[in-house]
């Protein structure tokens, strides 16, 4: 059984940084593509970040390109958004996917991901 467990939320002021984690268990991440997503109150979730694990690219929306950066720990299979100079427009509750394929059509589409987290709130104040 997949379980996929967020941590690493909170509440930070403009400019700050945090670091959300992934902890999966169930799965081999090395055959999975990995990804975060987003959602704020009243609007779609919408894919922030994405990795492929088979050839290591990353791909990433533009709102958050040159801040947030994806990665993992292949061998305690967890993998990381790392969140730099954060805006009041980056709140929102972040969720953590993984897709059985490696590599998937659209990396930061919803549809292609089958395995999701609880979500963990990040909220950021002016």
């Amino acid at each position: 059984q997949v379980q996929m467990v967020e941590s690493g939320g909170g509440s930070v002021q403009a400019g700050g940084s945090l670091r959300l984690s992934c902890e999966g268990s169930g799965y081999v991440a090395s055959t999975m593509s990995m990804a975060w997503f987003r959602q704020a109150p009243g609007k779609k979730r919408e894919g922030v970040a994405a990795l492929n694990t088979g050839d290591g690219r990353t791909y990433y929306d533009t709102p958050v390109k040159g801040r947030f950066t994806i990665s993992q720990d292949s061998a305690k299979n967890i993998f990381y958004l790392q969140m730099n100079n954060l805006k009041p427009e980056d709140t929102a509750v972040y969720y953590c996917a993984a897709a059985r394929a490696w590599a998937v059509a659209d990396f930061l589409a919803a549809a292609e991901y089958d395995y999701w987290g609880q979500g963990t709130q990040v909220t950021v104040s002016d």
